[in-house]
């Protein structure tokens, strides 16, 4: 928000505006301080009165860094990371054009966006700091952004350029990938015939063989998180569920995950370990061939109560080695599951993936199966109208006033130590 020095003659328009937002606090005021700041500070008219500016200490020429003339200061020493000569202190929302929403979660949206200074687009996603908290997710936001700084250079997982924070929200600057999500696309084609299903899960499972040779377990794998590229090759984005520090045999024990793609070790709520990715791989490439999640109910406790006791059912219509690859994946007992040895080796040297040159996967020399034939980066035909539709909201790109940082916001703030991250220059060298 940018205060603007003019004339402080109260007129009638300008006295409505503050009474009325004094009204509001008053029957609003069990909302707390911090929600009528936020109200008062998207009032022109009460903001621009010298009366307010007073109360919500805008004007202090003591702290020269409240000033409206540096509306996006960095962070304090406490909140910076040493990310030597490359980092970039001053990254702001201002900085981009928010175009259009192209998706949205429980914490905020990602939208396209172009930077001024050099016309690149981005998907930028913005958190609403006060929504983590309230949800304590905190330590899970945190996880997505050191995922993301992990990965410079697998070609199948979405590329974090930089991140950085105002007082009330979180910015993820990434790769724009605009060829749809994997389920968009599903939805269209109810599913997909075996070599285009078999070169999707062999990307993911390179994605998915990576992640675990950093000791991160996804997670979360679903048709939702695995985008196509304006090529068609997979990218696995959404880091929020990753675990971090699981050697080869270290177990976690968190419930979550989506329902349709929990494995049974999960819904007992036993330990697991990584093989619980490779049975939401099996989930996965079960829908891409069949059109629906392997036990799949409309009713979540038949559904939960299917995966833990119903054999896996596989229909005739693909392949043997389909079948035994599925059979290996969905196994139930996460000790006997494919991949519970030898991990991301077992799935890639499995029969199903034996038309798979590995090298030129990872290389990006096999063409995909399908191409999106998108004709650039305003070209938005495979992302849903649910979203794109949807007006962008005039917050995204505001930079709060520092002065509006209160205590609550304070608290936000030290929530988020760190976040904010540019690479070096040689990261995607």
């Amino acid at each position: 928000m940018t205060i603007k020095t003019e004339s402080a003659a109260l007129t009638y328009p300008k006295m409505r505006g503050v009474v009325a937002i004094l009204i509001a606090f008053m029957k609003q005021r069990r909302m707390g301080l911090n929600d009528f700041i936020q109200k008062l500070a998207t009032n022109s008219y009460a903001c621009k009165h010298p009366e307010v500016q007073s109360i919500l200490n805008l004007n202090q020429p003591q702290e020269p860094e409240l000033m409206n003339t540096n509306p996006s200061p960095p962070p304090s020493p406490s909140q910076q990371i040493n990310l030597g000569p490359s980092s970039n202190p001053h990254a702001k929302p201002s900085d981009f054009n928010f175009l259009k929403v192209i998706g949205k979660g429980s914490f905020g949206k990602v939208l396209l966006a172009r930077h001024h200074s050099d016309d690149q687009f981005y998907a930028v996603k913005v958190l609403q700091k006060k929504a983590i908290l309230k949800k304590k997710e905190e330590k899970h936001i945190m996880s997505e952004r050191n995922v993301l700084l992990k990965n410079v250079k697998h070609p199948f997982l979405v590329g974090l350029h930089y991140s950085f924070q105002t007082a009330d929200k979180l910015y993820f600057v990434l790769d724009y990938i605009n060829g749809g999500e994997l389920f968009y696309h599903l939805q269209r084609e109810r599913c997909f015939l075996e070599p285009r299903a078999r070169f999707y899960a062999a990307e993911i499972a390179s994605a998915l063989g990576y992640l675990h040779s950093l000791n991160i377990v996804y997670r979360d794998l679903k048709p939702e998180n695995i985008l196509l590229d304006s090529q068609g090759h997979i990218v696995l984005t959404d880091f929020g569920l990753c675990k971090e520090n699981i050697e080869p045999n270290g177990t976690t024990s968190t419930f979550c995950g989506t329902p349709e793609y929990l494995a049974p070790e999960v819904l007992h709520k036993q330990p697991y370990d990584r093989t619980v990715d490779w049975w939401c791989l099996g989930a996965v490439l079960y829908e891409m061939l069949y059109g629906l999640p392997p036990f799949y109910s409309r009713n979540t406790a038949e559904m939960y109560d299917n995966i833990l006791n119903k054999p896996l059912q596989l229909k005739p219509n693909i392949s043997n080695s389909a079948r035994h690859l599925l059979e290996g994946l969905l196994q139930k007992d996460r000790t006997k599951r494919l991949g519970c040895k030898d991990d991301f080796i077992e799935i890639k040297n499995h029969v199903f993936f034996s038309p798979i040159n590995w090298d030129d996967l990872n290389a990006k020399r096999l063409t995909p199966p399908f191409n999106p034939n998108v004709t650039g980066p305003n070209d938005l035909r495979h992302f849903d109208p649910e979203f794109t539709d949807e007006p962008v909201p005039s917050s995204i790109g505001c930079s709060p006033d520092s002065a509006l940082i209160t205590a609550s916001i304070k608290e936000a703030a030290e929530a988020f130590l760190g976040f904010s991250y540019a690479p070096s220059m040689d990261s995607y060298l």
